[in-house]
């Protein structure tokens, strides 16, 4: 990267337009940190978007939703989910999104409701291949525990796991689909036709059969204060793949920066009482959600630059969460980093990541009963976190000896 870093306005220019998909992918961290020094807003032509990568600049557009908002023509999340509560602000927001709904997702209502179904799951998860000594733990435990639990935490039958992951996977290319290609964009589509043709018949099936699941307690809300279908299934759609998404890279970044950590992990295996610290370290580390995108409403100027009415503006999560003003000696992944609850990686402002207590949830009781079932545990091949947009490990190949 040094060769890029050259004074001057033009060198500047240059090294911004060299910048790749395929350095973000591979590691985004020496970017962030010299965009962070000579350029901290700055013109990504293959992104087609500004980014910003300083940490109080990301904090601040990402709390200011009347400037900044997410559901415009240009929005790969409006694109491709359309109307929801992450694409639409003010009154319909706090529809969307309202104290029930948060209420179900904070620590108490994660514990009551369902901290008991995620250890179910990860021990039968645990159960499936824990004598063989070695697995990816991708596909064997962490690509399946978020989709098992998001089933259970909707009331909707485990048979259906496959179904959901297949969904799962095309949204996500058509949320990092920059280059807007249409053929990525119609797959995402016809998935998303697909669970609302599902979602509506489990909607007429629960009414009929009502139960005790999150989607049973929205239809049972009064008339004044319920959702439409079409309402429901919108917010359900956001709900399963937030719930799918960051759980995921959660538990595996988690594991690869602990097990590439000898001291850390040894820590964690006396003390299990760090795992929240580890958790947390590892969402500001290696955040398994690179960027929130937002478009200004009008023109504006950020850190001295100005904006168009209309443009994209991708907050660069994981630039902010190693900004060195913030953070000390960020680029060293730390258990005791006194500071590091300041972390961004569920981003903040109104659409902060609604299901952060999940996943946290869902990381701990996963990594926390593997460790308890094994007496050793090591990486098989130091696979490294990947990503541009969403990051984590594709597979993650570990041995271990089962107690």
């Amino acid at each position: 990267m040094n060769r890029h870093l050259e004074d001057g306005v033009g060198s500047r220019a240059r090294f911004t337009a060299a910048v790749s998909l395929v350095e973000l992918s591979r590691d985004p961290y020496p970017i962030y940190e010299a965009l962070r020094s000579l350029q901290p807003v700055a013109w990504i032509p293959e992104l087609d978007s500004w980014i910003v990568t300083r940490y109080h600049d990301v904090r601040a557009v990402l709390l200011d939703s009347v400037t900044f908002v997410t559901g415009t023509p240009r929005s790969l999340i409006y694109e491709t989910f359309g109307e929801q509560m992450l694409t639409v602000e003010g009154d319909l927001h706090r529809r969307y999104r309202d104290s029930q709904t948060q209420a179900a997702f904070m620590p108490k209502g994660v514990r009551d409701a369902f901290e008991g179904t995620i250890a179910r799951r990860v021990n039968d998860l645990l159960d499936g291949f824990i004598d063989l000594g070695t697995a990816d733990i991708r596909t064997a435990l962490a690509a399946r525990l978020p989709v098992l639990v998001m089933l259970d935490v909707f009331g909707l039958p485990q048979t259906d796991e496959v179904r959901f992951r297949r969904w799962y996977d095309s949204f996500e290319g058509s949320l990092a689909n920059h280059a807007r290609d249409p053929a990525v964009f119609e797959e995402a589509a016809s998935n998303v036709r697909e669970f609302h043709e599902y979602f509506q018949r489990r909607i007429e099936e629960h009414r009929v059969r009502p139960g005790t699941s999150f989607l049973d307690g929205l239809l049972a809300r009064p008339e004044t204060g319920r959702l439409t279908d079409e309402e429901l299934r919108r917010n359900a759609l956001i709900i399963f793949f937030g719930g799918i998404s960051t759980v995921e890279a959660l538990i595996l970044n988690t594991l690869w920066a602990l097990l590439t950590h000898p001291r850390e992990i040894a820590r964690v295996v006396a003390d299990r009482g760090l795992l929240d610290r580890a958790l947390d370290e590892t969402m500001r580390w290696v955040s398994p959600v690179q960027s929130a995108m937002r478009h200004p409403l009008r023109d504006c100027v950020i850190a001295g630059v100005s904006i168009p009415a209309g443009a994209t503006v991708n907050c660069m999560l994981g630039s902010a969460n190693r900004d060195e003003t913030v953070f000390v000696d960020p680029d060293t992944f730390l258990l005791d980093r006194g500071n590091v609850q300041q972390h961004l990686g569920f981003a903040t402002g109104p659409h902060a990541c609604l299901g952060r207590n999940l996943a946290k949830a869902e990381a701990r009781a996963a990594i926390g009963t593997l460790l308890d079932r094994v007496s050793t545990i090591e990486i098989v091949e130091a696979t490294e976190p990947v990503g541009h947009e969403f990051r984590q490990p594709r597979a993650l190949m570990l041995r271990w000896r089962s107690v």
